[in-house]
Order: C-alpha cells, then structure tokens, then sequence
C-alpha cells in the first residue's frame, strides 16, 4: 500500500509571497503578453488560491501595471545600470547598444508594444508606462551627461540626444513582432549610428569597443 507525504507548505512573509506574484506575473507578460495575466492564471503558475492572489492585488488591472513595471525596469537595469563602476560611458553605451540589438531584446520589445497599446484603455498601466519611459530617459541621459563631463562624448544636451537615441530604438523595437531578417545593416544601426554622429564619435567606435569590452561587461 503505497502512501504519500503531504508537503510542508512553507510559510513566506507579506513581502516575499507579493514579490513572487510579482516575478510570475512578469514572467507571463514577458512570454505570452499582458493580456494573460490574471489572478487566476498567476494563481494556477504558482500553485495557490486565487483569492491569495486577489488578497495583494484587487483587481487584475493592478498586477498588470506591477507586472509591467517589473518587467520593464528588469530589462532598463540589465542594459544599462544604475551604477557603472567596471568601465568607462563608452563602454557602457557600446554595451547597451549591443544588447538592444540582440535577439534576447525582442521579448521586451513586444512587451512595450504591447503595453503602450493596452494602456489606451487602462489608466494604471498607462501610468506606468509613463513612469518607465521617464526612468529609460534619465538613466540614458545620466550616462551620456557622465561621458561629457569626462570628455568622452560631445553633444550641447544629453536630454535630447538620449531622446533622439531613444525614438530611433523605439522604431525598430516597433517591428518586433514582424520578420527583420532582411532589414540592412544600415538600418539595424541606425541607433548606434545616431548616437556616434550627436556624440561626436567616429563612426564604427562603439561597435568597436562592444567587440573589446572587458569580461566584467561583455553581454551575455
């Protein structure tokens, strides 16, 4: 006669049990869209009751809005950290371009498509798509004034050249969801090569130090 253990359930504090729901939640936005996250379906990933789910997040519109954010400032602080201590701004910036040009960026990619398209109708997601925008712009603008004060970049204002970066990035991330396979290479660089030309940089520097950079910053 065969018997089974029951398993232990492991009591978790208030703010690990909300930052899992929060990371499941990411996870699904991340992979299958944020129309998918319910607090059933985030319940069902975790193995709980819904109501656990509904007892930290109201409503579904609510956990959405985290799960994006998450999401979204997971993917700012793997591109570009807030602090940078292992290497120079053009290093740093030779880096994010690197990563926002790699395959593992369309994943985020979609998800802002789709963020920015859901947040029409829904106020908090709009909110913090608001949020994240700011944070992607100040933290590029942050390395770019960085790279000016020690001379390495040349440009009368960090905020729009970040911006100008930015809207070139956001155009090709905006076709994420459709074929690229041909999109010539002039295209494909077209934010690096904004960014080397408003930088005052000589052309073909950052990929350059990209395929130099020291093993503490080489993508992954």
């Amino acid at each position: 006669m065969s018997s089974s253990v029951p398993r232990k359930r492991i009591r978790k504090s208030p703010e690990a049990r909300r930052a899992e729901i929060v990371e499941a939640a990411a996870a699904v936005a991340l992979a299958e869209g944020l129309e998918c996250v319910t607090l059933r379906r985030i319940a069902e990933d975790l193995g709980v009751r819904p109501g656990l789910i509904s007892h930290y997040f109201p409503s579904a519109e609510n956990l959405v809005a985290e799960a994006f954010g998450t999401a979204a400032t997971g993917e700012l602080d793997a591109l570009l950290p807030a602090e940078r201590p292992d290497g120079t701004p053009t290093e740093y910036l030779a880096r994010y371009f690197a990563l926002s040009r790699g395959a593992a960026y369309d994943d985020i990619s979609r998800l802002w498509i789709n963020a920015r398209h859901l947040s029409r109708y829904r106020p908090l997601l709009r909110d913090r798509v608001h949020e994240q925008e700011l944070a992607n712009d100040r933290r590029l603008e942050g390395l770019l004034r960085d790279g000016v004060e020690r001379g390495e970049f040349t440009t009368p204002d960090p905020h729009v050249t970040a911006i100008q970066i930015l809207v070139v990035l956001d155009g090709l991330g905006a076709h994420a969801n459709t074929l690229v396979e041909n999109r010539p290479e002039a295209v494909r660089r077209m934010a690096v090569t904004t960014a080397e030309r408003e930088l005052g940089l000589a052309p073909g520097l950052l990929d350059r130090t990209a395929a130099a950079l020291p093993p503490a910053l080489a993508p992954r």
